[in-house]
């Protein structure tokens, strides 16, 4: 066994990696709820997909400016224990090994299931769906853990795949709206008003967005495995989020020349393969239907590359759970076989707890059953603003513009985000941070953990 990763991805796999893990179920997958939070209205909706590709992009920057100056193999953390410390770099690791990661994954995971589910007529909380999204967890954790490269094959081939099915409703879907007059129906028509008012409608809209939007930090947790990762990152990051902001608000525009609103809200997880359907007829809307599960399977795998490697990143600092174990690297693959299995296991768990919260008949969790597949996101936009602080003071070599503008309204953007998620969650979020809290809390007997021999 050895202790370091070598650099083994370029330019385009990076930019694949951040629009690959982005792209894929989200904007699928959130589209019904931006549309329901929104009541139908596309305009509201529409923005809402803006506010949130902005604040992605803003926050990328500050972080594309800290990927010229570090590196290390955890983006987020080496950049938080580069700008503000030690202590605060272990307690983002750990958040994002047995929370972020994993929660983000196994939703991934499910979402990739229950549109492969809905091929066959089951129902998203059928217990066949959860079987494949077991199914589909283990196989692409074996994929990374076993052949990096091959994932890495696979990153930019359902890049290339996920962009089509996308790119054709935006386009064909738009034309046809155009030419029968749906798009102009659904744009001036407003199903009925939202519930609550249209700020909180949009407040919800915006933290939907938020998880379709969510993954291009992921991208950073490789960056010890990138070459020439200081320049090629930072393109990648930017680069990669233009392009996600201009693809999901062009698809959303193009949903709605497809079907009426009401009739896509009213279709549940059956929606997406409706409209495709309607606009490219059974065979071919079955046909990009398959494409829209391929996405979701390339976002899956790009995750578990995180997930795979999120408590290496810890033992690497001689921290976490068993530091000489989980930091020893295969020779024959590369990868942190002991760390991986750690992760795998975390993303086990938060699958058992999404479907008991979320789809079980009765939660079985009580008020503790939270939304984890948004929540989590928003934890981390809040612990972003520390790092974004820290820039403004430690980095003054800097220009004005990177020095204090951008991390600014990085700051301004993730606590933005946070009331969002209070309005959209409600006392849900309460429940929440308590959990998030008692995880947090059990890193404290790992945080000086014995030196490696």
């Amino acid at each position: 066994m050895k202790n370091e990763l070598k650099e083994k991805y370029g330019l385009f796999t990076a930019i694949s990696m951040v629009v690959g893990i982005v792209i894929g179920s989200g904007v699928f997958f959130k589209a019904e709820k931006v549309l329901t939070a929104t009541n139908g209205n596309l305009p509201l909706g529409i923005l809402a997909w803006l506010l949130g590709g902005l604040i992605m992009m803003v926050c990328a920057y500050s972080f594309a400016t800290l990927a010229t100056r570090y590196k290390g193999v955890n983006g987020v953390v080496d950049y938080a224990e580069s700008v503000v410390g030690k202590p605060y770099a272990y307690i983002i690791s750990w958040f994002v090994t047995f929370i972020y990661y994993p929660a983000i994954t196994s939703v991934l995971a499910w979402v990739s299931a229950r549109y492969t589910g809905t091929l066959f007529g089951c129902a998203p909380n059928d217990v066949n769906v959860m079987i494949i999204s077991f199914a589909y967890m283990i196989i692409f954790y074996a994929l990374n853990t076993l052949s990096p490269l091959i994932a890495g094959k696979f990153q930019v081939a359902t890049t290339v795949i996920k962009l089509i099915p996308l790119l054709l409703m935006a386009v064909i879907g738009t034309v046809v709206g155009l030419s029968n007059g749906m798009t102009l129906q659904n744009f001036t028509t407003e199903v009925s008003a939202p519930k609550g008012g249209y700020l909180t409608a949009m407040f919800s809209a915006l933290v939907a967005s938020a998880f379709a939007y969510d993954g291009w930090i992921v991208a950073t947790s490789i960056n010890a495995e990138i070459k020439n990762s200081k320049r090629n990152l930072p393109i990648a990051l930017i680069l990669g989020t233009g392009i996600i902001v201009i693809v999901y608000i062009l698809y959303y525009v193009g949903l709605a020349g497809s079907v009426p609103n009401a009739e896509l809200m009213g279709s549940g997880e059956q929606g997406v393969k409706l409209a495709f359907e309607k606009i490219f007829g059974s065979i071919g809307g079955v046909g990009l239907y398959v494409l829209v599960i391929i996405s979701c399977l390339g976002t899956l795998n790009g995750l578990m590359v995180a997930t795979t490697r999120s408590v290496y990143s810890m033992a690497a600092r001689n921290r976490g759970i068993k530091p000489k174990m989980m930091s020893e690297v295969s020779e024959t693959t590369n990868m942190p076989l002991n760390a991986s299995i750690i992760g795998l296991l975390a993303a086990m768990f938060w699958l058992l707890f999404f479907y008991g919260a979320n789809l079980a008949p009765v939660s079985w969790f009580g008020k503790f059953g939270f939304d984890s597949s948004e929540l989590p996101i928003i934890t981390l936009y809040g612990m972003y603003i520390p790092i974004y602080f820290m820039i403004t003071i430690k980095e003054k070599d800097l220009g004005f513009v990177k020095r204090f503008v951008m991390p600014s309204l990085a700051i301004i953007c993730s606590m933005f985000m946070m009331v969002a998620a209070v309005f959209s969650h409600k006392i849900s979020t309460l429940w929440y941070l308590i959990v998030f809290a008692v995880i947090m809390l059990l890193s404290i007997p790992f945080y000086k953990a014995k030196k490696k021999d």
